[in-house]
């Protein structure tokens, strides 16, 4: 059993490119884990109590349910024109849920897990959460969002978070259940500075589920976190013990401490089993900027699968970034990875398989000879994929449909290294045939795994050559690398090759200039070293010829066209910064292992040089 749960999104403001990105890495997960044959439901929904709901009702001269119908629609109308193939669309507003919830939290009471008590602190609307002082920024602003807090003193009823704590962190310790690895320290390092009962109901608004009858009192409303996430159970009525726990929850950085504290310890208090995984994304900005309707930035998602595909966008956001990284969304990146990935390795395959097999044998594509003659690149094409599926398990999207498209990378390649238009005219039926083979069965065992991120293309592939997408073709060309035989047949060009608008080139132009990656950058290696000699190169006005001493009393030489600005005898004792990772060349003669670092002012030319006297070899970064 596979239960997968995106958040339920916050009904304050309608679906924006986070919220996608969110779904379709859990629709993704789920098509995967139907495609290995486990039964899975998938999760979506709102979240539409609370003050904040409250408040934006009135704004808009709407009552709070007319507003979240509203708003709760739009969500499901985006995830229904996206394709989201979810099971189960949820809402707190649904009285089984609401039943669900005043159950869970009269149990909780009974427990002893719930008290009443007088209660002062800093409350953000925005965040539904209530702060310390000390935790406040700039004294009176929520250190989530931002926003100023406001100072509530009201009765409520508290959860003894505290008791859980050690409970909690055992939890981390025995089943490591946070993705990515890296967010458990974030979790550790807040507990471990000691968790403080939670407030956990409000008397100053009326939106929201009113507390159990049993407890007799009216005035209380049950906190919207307490509330929202009881939705993952509630939601599975009469499936709960079938589908609970959740395989993984999908959220954002943001509400990860919600779901990694909160939640856990009303599931211990309540005696029900805890998630397997919590997953935690980034945010998304677009182009370095995050986005607000201010600056008029904000990508919406329907806007960008119209333009280019739905399936083209869900390949950009799964692709583009490492899961648990913040995002920068570019419209250049995404005509990028159209054009050299999705059209040049992916689409332009299945035509070149389909056109050769056509000329060279009718259509009819065998795996006669494909492990006599290719074995070595089907191996290499199997690793890959391989690799895919861990990473997927582990939600690292990007790495999966990277070794994806490294598999199909084989096969072009082969096509180019083997040159099957040739193999033809030598007499070479067999090897030709076969190599076509090798290239049919890469991509079927690549469209089997890329179905769950791409299907609908996934599936055009396999009409085209007349195999199905199913668990028990899984099993045959990816867990037992069996071999097909197909029949092609013609196919729609899949991902056509997008024109850059003539307003994105020119910003394309400065990205590639003032933009790089910080792994690109990591590359790089800047070095001080130390003149030790320095001469001008005869019959050159430009050019002169260091000898550089680097860490370990390693001599350089670096030839650096500097002599119209510096006199060479001059430069001898000085330290400079020195590119040393760069390719030897040979300039005017001389071998240059390395480039000096300068700086262009005005019409002159100035060496960057340290602050002060440091090691020869010391590493600028």
């Amino acid at each position: 059993m596979r239960y997968i749960t995106t958040p339920i999104y916050y009904v304050n403001d309608v679906p924006h490119l986070g919220h996608a990105y969110t779904t379709i890495i859990a629709d993704t997960m789920a098509r995967f884990y139907r495609l290995q044959g486990h039964e899975t439901k998938f999760l979506t929904g709102t979240d539409e109590h609370g003050q904040k709901i409250e408040q934006a009702a009135k704004e808009r001269n709407s009552t709070p349910k007319e507003y979240t119908d509203k708003i709760s629609a739009e969500f499901k109308k985006l995830w229904d024109e996206l394709e989201i193939n979810y099971d189960i669309y949820a809402r707190t507003t649904d009285q089984t849920h609401i039943d669900f919830v005043q159950a869970m939290f009269l149990k909780m009471w009974q427990k002893g897990d719930i008290y009443k008590d007088q209660y002062e602190g800093h409350y953000c609307i925005s965040c539904e959460s209530f702060f310390t002082k000390s935790q406040l920024t700039n004294e009176t602003c929520c250190p989530d969002c931002g926003k100023n807090t406001t100072l509530l003193k009201e009765e409520s009823y508290f959860f003894k978070l505290s008791k859980y704590q050690d409970q909690i962190l055992k939890w981390y310790e025995e089943k490591d259940p946070i993705l990515p690895k890296n967010k458990k320290n974030e979790l550790v390092n807040f507990i471990q500075n000691g968790l403080k009962d939670l407030s956990i109901t409000r008397t100053s608004f009326d939106w929201g589920i009113k507390l159990p009858k049993e407890i007799n009192d009216d005035k209380h409303i049950i906190y919207v976190w307490l509330d929202a996430l009881f939705i993952y159970i509630s939601s599975l009525k009469t499936q709960k013990e079938k589908f609970w726990p959740a395989h993984i929850h999908l959220v954002g950085k943001d509400i990860l401490r919600f779901h990694a504290i909160y939640w856990p310890a009303f599931l211990m208090s309540v005696d029900l089993p805890l998630p397997k995984f919590i997953g935690a994304h980034g945010w998304w900005t677009k182009e370095g900027e995050k986005m607000s309707k201010s600056k008029g930035n904000v990508i919406k998602p329907k806007e960008i699968a119209d333009t280019y595909g739905i399936e083209a966008f869900r390949y950009f956001l799964l692709r583009e970034v490492p899961f648990g990284n913040d995002g920068d969304f570019s419209e250049n990146m995404l005509i990028n990875r159209i054009n050299a990935e999705l059209s040049n390795e992916f689409g332009n395959l299945l035509n070149r398989i389909i056109g050769m097999s056509q000329k060279y044998n009718n259509g009819i594509i065998t795996q006669n000879k494909v492990l006599d003659l290719y074995k070595n690149e089907l191996d290499e094409a199997m690793q890959y994929l391989k690799l895919a599926i861990d990473y997927l398990e582990n939600l690292q999207c990007n790495r999966y449909l990277e070794e994806i498209f490294k598999a199909l990378s084989v096969a072009n390649l082969a096509i180019s290294k083997y040159e099957p238009w040739n193999l033809i005219k030598e007499n070479k039926h067999d090897e030709a045939n076969a190599l076509i083979g090798l290239c049919a069965n890469i991509l079927a065992k690549a469209s089997i795994l890329l179905s769950p991120a791409l299907p609908n293309s996934c599936k055009k592939i396999s009409q085209a050559l007349n195999f199905e997408i199913s668990t028990i073709n899984y099993e045959k060309l990816i867990i037992h690398n069996e071999l097909f035989d197909f029949k092609a047949t013609a196919c729609e060009v899949l991902f056509p090759k997008v024109e850059i608008k003539q307003e994105l080139k020119q910003e394309i132009k400065k990205e590639e200039k003032a933009k790089i990656k910080i792994e690109d950058f990591s590359k790089i290696e800047i070095k001080v070293a130390t003149v030790l000699d320095c001469q001008n190169i005869e019959g050159s006005e430009k050019l002169l010829k260091f000898q550089l001493e680097l860490e370990n009393k390693e001599i350089r030489q670096v030839v650096s066209g500097i002599a119209k600005y510096y006199k060479a005898s001059d430069l001898i004792g000085k330290q400079v910064c020195v590119l040393t990772n760069l390719k030897k060349a040979k300039i005017f003669g001389h071998e240059s292992n390395g480039m000096i670092l300068s700086a262009k002012y005005n019409d002159k030319l100035v060496l960057i040089t340290p602050e002060q006297i440091i090691d020869n070899g010391a590493l600028i970064g």
